[in-house]
């Protein structure tokens, strides 16, 4: 069991020892120092928090938790139950909160939960206000209030109806171009919050949907993380039901793939790829961000319309400071996460299906034959159990020196641009694991590439 600290939030499995786990225990000590990282930005203020969750199992009892302890803490609550995160980023702002609490492990399986802590922006915590948190959590000196000034929770709503009004209403959504298609479309929710409002959007859109693991029951149906070995249930529906493509979000809706209208996988990859080439084409131009670990091809899209692209270390937080230090009309990451600022600074599938969509009608062609039209690269994503034995640090930096003739970036990691491809190691902010993702121009050559790191990698452990 494994309880994770990262720009990514407190992760970890429920049950098990204290310090080790997602306890109830631990869920009160960091929810306290939050909130004292939040005292220390607003002093002499009675702050005011927003608390969401995806569907999981745990997720009743960590919210009762939170919800509880932020009460005990003095801080006003605005609760939105089951909710996305990027629903939830956007309350915060909505409700004009102090900041927000998404109750949520994203892709992990089941037997996980974690605590996403977000700022007044709705935007997660940076790196430095993450370690201070961390920090206040050993410490044990914090004072709760007497009876007089506990918490209130001063509002119960559902937000996903607030989230789909502003996401049509952004002016580069073409609702009158979608419902002219008339889209007939497979969602698959992995039984969790975007079972409820991605149809919803849809329907609003006027799309046809039909509905596979969309009941919010936390039992997840099939691996939560939307890649392709865990989508074969979509692809073949998608296929017999004739229709025009699949949805897959991941269990906080942060995350869309795609699914072609053969059957075969769009690429997560190219789901922002797509987005960006829309906006661009719109703006005549612009900048984009995405992280280390995503393809080249957003690179030469936005390079085909006179744009710039920068690509920043792994974690939302900072590919959004990235893009705000560039003045990026869009961004976000390879695993599917689209950041569109005009909505708000947050990854968002539904802003993803809305823009995508526009793109897809106005552009009158199938799903394949628009990811034709863009620069074909391949991604092997691998990855390496964590053991004890295992040095990570040591690792890199034996690889860092060992490629020192080409161009090395070592902001995240460590990631190899050769001429035509590239390799990046680096250590996952939400799992024990070290993650190699390597792309190129084919299928063969990229896992090739992955095959002859991971390879030195286990010599290198062998040599300690």
């Amino acid at each position: 069991m494994t309880l994770i600290k990262s720009i990514s939030g407190i992760r970890g499995t429920i049950g098990g020892a204290m310090g080790d786990n997602l306890t109830p225990i631990d869920i009160v000590k960091f929810v306290t120092a939050y909130v004292r990282f939040l005292s220390e930005q607003t002093p002499a203020k009675r702050l005011k928090v927003v608390v969401g969750r995806d569907a999981r199992l745990s997720g009743e009892m960590v919210e009762n938790v939170v919800i509880g302890t932020l009460l005990g803490c003095g801080v006003d609550v605005i609760s939105i139950g089951l909710c996305t995160t990027p629903g939830t980023e956007m309350a915060v702002t909505s409700r004009e909160a102090d900041g927000g609490l998404i109750l949520t492990a994203s892709h992990n399986p089941k037997q996980w939960n974690a605590l996403k802590m977000l700022n007044n922006k709705g935007e997660f915590l940076g790196d430095a206000e993450g370690k201070q948190v961390l920090a206040w959590a050993e410490d044990t000196s914090w004072h709760y209030p007497e009876i007089d000034h506990i918490g209130k929770v001063i509002e119960r709503c559902n937000f996903d109806q607030e989230h789909i009004d502003k996401v049509l209403a952004l002016k580069d959504v073409n609702l009158e171009a979608v419902r002219a298609r008339g889209f007939k479309v497979v969602v698959d929710a992995v039984n969790s919050v975007g079972g409820t409002v991605i149809p919803a959007l849809l329907e609003q859109m006027g799309v046809e949907v039909v509905r596979l693991n969309c009941e919010p029951t936390g039992n997840f149906a099939h691996n939560p993380e939307p890649i392709p070995e865990n989508l074969t249930e979509i692809c073949s529906v998608v296929a017999r039901e004739k229709a025009d493509l699949g949805i897959v979000v991941d269990p906080d809706v942060d995350r869309l793939a795609l699914v072609c209208e053969t059957g075969e996988m769009f690429g997560e990859e190219y789901t922002l790829v797509a987005c960006a080439d829309y906006i661009l084409s719109r703006r005549g131009g612009g900048n984009t961000v995405s992280n280390l670990s995503s393809t080249r091809a957003l690179r030469e899209v936005t390079e085909r319309y006179g744009g710039s692209y920068s690509a920043s270390a792994v974690g939302e937080v900072n590919v959004v400071a990235k893009m705000k230090e560039v003045g990026a009309v869009i961004g976000g990451e390879g695993n599917g996460g689209v950041i569109f600022p005009e909505l708000h600074y947050g990854r968002d599938a539904l802003v993803g299906v809305a823009l995508f969509l526009s793109l897809l009608a106005e552009k009158g062609c199938t799903m394949s034959e628009l990811k034709a039209t863009y620069p074909q690269f391949h991604i092997s994503k691998n990855k390496i159990q964590l053991t004890p034995d295992i040095d990570v640090d040591r690792v890199l930096a034996v690889m860092l020196n060992r490629y020192t003739d080409y161009n090395v970036t070592d902001i995240d990691g460590v990631k190899i641009d050769f001429p035509t491809e590239w390799v990046h190691l680096r250590k996952s902010n939400t799992e024990p694991i070290i993650r190699i993702y390597s792309e190129s121009r084919d299928e063969d050559s990229a896992e090739r590439l992955a095959r002859g790191i991971m390879n030195e990698i286990g010599e290198i452990v062998k040599a300690k």
